[in-house]
């Protein structure tokens, strides 16, 4: 059997099923939300849906997660540092993850499946293969999510404690950066949000199709949710460790605020001094990243193709 290095459109069109065409009234409602979006806005509702999905499940492990990031810190100390902040504060910072990914992750896959079929209209008769057009497409789709990036630079700031008596929420945040210090200030750690969003969605949609096929073939609805979580969790977990340093680089230099723009490069030298030139303190909080990647990415890759097929 071939294996297919991109997932196409017309490969993941769902095919009617006895389960789903018993007229409940919930499969009538979903029928008619899809007519109304098309097969092009279904892509963006699906992918908001699903990442809104996993932000609300794995917020708490992100602070953690970022507590190690930004100081080096162990999880336990990490822990430590949110009880003392209180229940209070565990779910501080919230809502611009919330809006961001469930933006970005509508971009992503609804910007892959718009950019890969022009790019693939434009591309037909000229030989270029179609893995390079939809690693093209993914790339883009990658970079296009960056323009949302001042949601993660207030959530930075949110999450970070030595800011918790000067910001109070989103709103306050982003009014503050914008009225102190312009525009400029909120896209701070923009390179290295760049470098990992482009060659991480082209990783990710050029992979997804081929580790789904090594899997057992399954029949059932539920079977395919499990397969399609394995698939985006495995993915996203291995994609966490790969660019896990441009991460570390992102969260140190969000952090600060006002002052010079340091260079991405510079901020990852700063970081590794600061570690004592130490890989494992490099990737300190990186096990905790690969769980939460690993359950992150499975929960937004099956609810979306489930939602997919619902619609």
């Amino acid at each position: 059997m071939a294996v297919s290095t991109m997932d196409s459109e017309s490969a993941r069109t769902p095919q009617p099923q006895p389960g789903l065409v018993k007229g409940g009234r919930s499969l009538l409602l979903a029928g008619s939300l899809s007519s109304m979006l098309g097969t092009r806005g279904k892509h963006y509702v699906c992918g908001s849906i699903a990442a809104f999905t996993n932000i609300v499940v794995t917020f708490p492990i992100q602070k953690v997660l970022f507590r190690q990031q930004l100081h080096g810190v162990l999880a336990t100390e990490a822990v430590r540092q949110l009880q003392r902040d209180g229940l209070r504060n565990l779910y501080r910072g919230l809502l611009p993850p919330l809006l961001q990914k469930s933006t970005t992750v509508a971009i992503m896959f609804g910007l892959y499946e718009d950019f890969s079929r022009v790019l693939l209209d434009c591309a037909a008769g000229s030989g270029v293969p179609e893995l390079v057009t939809r690693s093209f497409a993914a790339a883009l789709a990658g970079t296009a999510e960056a323009i949302l990036m001042p949601f993660e630079r207030v959530q930075t700031l949110l999450q970070d404690h030595r800011h918790h008596g000067r910001f109070n929420n989103t709103v306050h945040t982003f009014r503050t950066l914008l009225t102190e210090y312009g525009v400029k200030e909120c896209y701070r750690g923009l390179v290295p949000i760049i470098l990992r969003n482009g060659p991480s969605n082209v990783l990710f949609f050029g992979l997804r199709g081929p580790i789904k096929e090594q899997l057992p073939e399954v029949t059932s609805r539920s079977g395919n949710v499990i397969n399609d979580f394995v698939c985006g969790g495995v993915l996203g977990a291995a994609l966490g460790i790969m660019f896990y340093p441009l991460n570390v680089v992102k969260s140190r230099a969000q952090s600060q605020v006002g002052g010079a723009f340091q260079p991405c490069r510079e901020v990852l030298l700063t970081v590794w001094r600061e570690r004592g030139g130490s890989v494992a303190m490099l990737f300190r909080g990186a096990h905790l990243n690969y769980h939460r990647s690993l359950i992150s990415w499975g929960i937004i890759n099956a609810t979306y193709e489930l939602l997919l097929k619902l619609m």
